[in-house]
């Protein structure tokens, strides 16, 4: 593979750092962060975080046959001649000196860089916009969630490959996050999904995470994008302060790119007219509810910005599959239809699930087994009311809430809206949750897990298709 050049006289100008053992000439490998996995000939950058300081592990990066370290301390630097043309390089702070490597290596790699925000819908809409984009370019885009101020950076350094087009995703829960990363990425087009309640527990009110998500905004150059949702009020209210041209998605709304005439499909997906600039088409997609065609839209939006042919986007969209348990829809073998979104939760998120499950016709029992919302604050107990009564709504056969007080105030708030008791659970943890979804599900049922990551529903998923393997 032909990668862009990068040689330890790169690295000293991008960190301001000091060469202090080796040649400015020696060309830099693989760049890894953890010593576990260093293989002979990376470059080991060691970062200092909050539970682990890669300071400690230098010695085992080198025993793995690192040929050069990175380091803030000086002192846990190789200095043993035996040890070879050994490259040393000392930084003022190792976790800034890999993210201005990144920088540097996005520069240098002439890729074109989209960057996607927002509290829900980042991840699918990266996917979507990276194979809406693939109908015409080489696309890089970052693996899982490897998008904080260490995933980002690790992500950029791909760009050796000198792919056409990047396209991130931007995480965060407290303010100044996205500001960092930015400034790294330094995308020509940047996306917004949304603003919800996710980690409104570091933040207090969702105005208050929306000016932590309009950071996306800052440091525009004049020719930058900002796609951004119209039918999000707080969203709209910030773009007005992007300094490049704003482009805008929604449904049933006046947009750049708008769907209407929208056929909601329950299991078999979205459907509806989208009319752009390039032209007016139907899209249907098998991804599943509202939430995802706003993320089809976004990333339709994005391919239009790129000039993707609309044919692409159509041909594609009616292809594309839901992420790793974020709303995967699996057909069991043993009759139970499965819709796996336990990777995350939040309020606005679990009530689009919901509805989703609502929307769905046939004789199936409906079926809901939520995990607790994390980092909800204050608000924890009256959010999970609202969902409790949003579960209720969606006309449940069964529900089974998992987690501490909060999702007990669920389960109590969704028997007060009208759900049978004798349908309702309670259970403190996903393993006794999964075992009372092996007694309480049966074959023909439709079932949605869903939960934040630190309740692991996914052992919930897990026991369910072993069941119904």
């Amino acid at each position: 593979m032909d990668l862009l050049p990068l040689t330890a006289a790169h690295l000293v100008a991008a960190t301001a750092g000091r060469l202090l053992r080796g040649s400015a000439g020696t060309a830099i490998g693989r760049i890894s962060i953890d010593s576990r996995t260093v293989q002979a000939g990376d470059f080991f950058v060691a970062i200092r975080g909050e539970r682990f300081d890669g300071h400690d592990f230098v010695a085992d990066a080198v025993a793995q046959g690192a040929a050069g370290v990175m380091v803030q301390d000086r002192s846990v630097a190789p200095d043993d001649p035996v040890a070879g043309p050994m490259l040393v390089i000392e930084v003022e702070d190792t976790t800034r000196a890999l993210q201005q490597i990144a920088r540097d290596i996005r520069r240098r790699s002439g890729a074109r860089v989209t960057a996607i925000t927002g509290s829900a819908g980042k991840t699918t809409t990266k996917e979507i916009a990276a194979a809406f984009l693939s109908a015409r370019y080489r696309v890089f885009r970052n693996k899982g969630n490897l998008n904080n101020h260490i995933g980002l950076p690790l992500s950029l350094l791909e760009l050796r490959a000198k792919p056409e087009v990047a396209v991130v995703e931007l995480g965060m829960n407290h303010p100044g996050e996205i500001r960092t990363l930015i400034g790294i990425a330094e995308p020509e087009v940047r996306v917004w999904t949304n603003v919800g309640d996710a980690h409104v527990g570091f933040f207090g009110t969702p105005d208050a995470i929306a000016d932590a998500k309009a950071e996306i905004a800052e440091a525009a150059r004049p020719g930058d994008v900002l796609i951004a949702n119209a039918n999000d009020s707080r969203v709209m209210a910030r773009a007005s302060r992007f300094a490049g041209r704003v482009v805008t998605f929604g449904v049933d709304t006046p947009a750049d790119v708008r769907a209407t005439g929208v056929k909601q499909k329950g299991l078999e997906g979205t459907a509806a007219t989208v009319t752009t600039r390039a032209g007016e088409v139907m899209i249907d997609t098998p991804l599943l509810g509202m939430g995802n065609l706003a993320n089809v839209l976004a990333a339709t939006a994005v391919a239009i910005e790129f000039e993707v042919p609309l044919e692409a986007v159509v041909e594609r969209a009616a292809r594309l599959g839901a992420a790793t348990r974020r709303g995967e829809l699996l057909r069991l073998p043993g009759g139970v239809t499965l819709i796996d979104d336990s990777y995350n939760s939040s309020p606005a998120a679990l009530k689009r699930a919901l509805e989703v499950v609502a929307s769905a016709t046939g004789s199936a029992r409906k079926v809901a087994i939520l995990g607790e919302m994390l980092e909800l604050g204050d608000q924890s107990t009256a959010l999970h009311r609202e969902c409790g009564q949003a579960a209720a709504a969606a006309g449940l056969d069964l529900l089974i809430a998992i987690g501490g007080p909060a999702a007990s105030e669920l389960a109590k708030a969704a028997v007060a809206a009208g759900l049978p008791e004798r349908c309702v659970s309670y259970v403190a943890t996903s393993q006794e949750g999964a075992a009372l979804a092996r007694e309480r599900v049966r074959p023909g049922d439709l079932v949605l897990v869903k939960g934040s990551r630190g309740i692991g529903t996914d052992a919930v998923v897990e026991r369910l298709k072993q069941e119904f393997a």
